[in-house]
């Protein structure tokens, strides 16, 4: 259902590169229309863009995600805040559905950047007056933004989809620890218990999870495990070993940012245990690249809801990561 609050022409509204569908569907969701940006590239793989429409003394969206290829995307997102700023926009919004730099959170080893909050800052250096994201992999990540930030769930879009089945002998389990309290907070939703994975990292793409923290597993025959993203897979495939030990029978992966590089959703897939692979849309997947198993839900109405809410001031706590959604 589209929710017209904006005035056509005091809004402008942009996509990047990397998830045009995602930016539609926010734009018709508020009764907008998305408006062109012209990407191309010079000799020398210089990007040059323009935007196709007017910004001056307009609000101005810019939907990007920070998806692979990374980079590229990140600067295509800075180019259209500095546009956009320059040509005279009043307020300039980065809508950034996947902020994949939340992972470097921490100066853990000598002579590294804290990544995270370097593009936090550029965002604004750039132009930025405001940024809308959803669940970031590390939670004190919003401390770095310098310019009013809103970080969204995905967990009522999950729940919505969970709660029309039977859930009868299911459990939440979260991969780690850094992700229990948001599994707490699912779990809560559908009326679940939860457990939690005891893992130690040993690389970028190698994990080990040696035990399962919480009540027993033995007894459940479904799990839902759920994480914020899924990148190689990694740690689902660690985690759904030891629950078919335990004897569960048929595991749902449930995220929020479907990376899945390095063939991690075909290699999930494969897993016979894991019945169905759910995300959402914050990263864009071909058609073409869909497993059978794979399920995107859509986020469109939660962003287009967040922006609908702040544009008339009103709270948008049941949208936020930590609000209270119980209701």
């Amino acid at each position: 259902m589209k929710r017209k609050v904006f005035e056509p022409a005091d809004v402008r509204f942009f996509s990047g590169s990397s998830n045009p569908v995602l930016a539609k569907g926010i734009a018709n969701y508020l009764g907008l229309e998305l408006d062109e940006t012209r990407i191309t590239r010079f000799s020398n793989d210089n990007l040059y863009i323009q935007l196709g429409a007017s910004v001056r003394a307009r609000i101005v969206f810019v939907v990007q995600s920070l998806s692979p290829p990374v980079n590229d995307h990140l600067m295509e997102l800075l180019m259209m805040l500095d546009i956009a700023r320059g040509a005279a926009a009043t307020e300039v919004h980065a809508i950034i559905p996947y902020y994949s730099f939340a992972r470097s959170d921490k100066k853990d080893a000598p002579r590294i950047c804290i990544t995270a909050r370097l593009v936090a800052d550029l965002l604004k250096t750039a132009g930025a007056t405001h940024v809308l994201t959803m669940v970031l992999h590390s939670p004190q990540v919003h401390g770095f933004f310098p310019v009013p930030t809103d970080i969204l769930t995905s967990r009522l879009t999950f729940k919505n989809y969970f709660i029309q089945r039977g859930l009868e002998n299911t459990v939440v389990v979260a991969p780690d620890m850094g992700n229990a309290k948001s599994a707490a907070r699912f779990a809560k939703n559908l009326g679940l218990p939860v457990v939690a994975g005891s893992k130690e990292r040993i690389s970028d793409t190698k994990v080990v999870i040696s035990a399962v923290i919480g009540q027993p597993i033995r007894g459940f025959k479904r799990a839902i495990v759920y994480d914020d993203e899924v990148a190689t897979g990694s740690s689902i495939l660690e985690i759904s070993r030891l629950l078919v030990d335990e004897g569960v029978e048929e595991i749902s992966v449930v995220c929020t940012h479907g990376v899945f590089v390095r063939g991690g959703l075909q290699r999930l897939a494969d897993f016979p245990q894991i019945a169905e692979i759910v995300t959402t849309d914050t990263v864009y997947i071909p058609e073409e690249k869909r497993h059978p198993k794979l399920k995107v839900l859509s986020v469109a109405p939660v962003f287009g809801e967040a922006i609908r809410l702040n544009f008339m001031r009103q709270s948008i706590n049941e949208l936020f990561v930590f609000g209270n959604d119980t209701g």
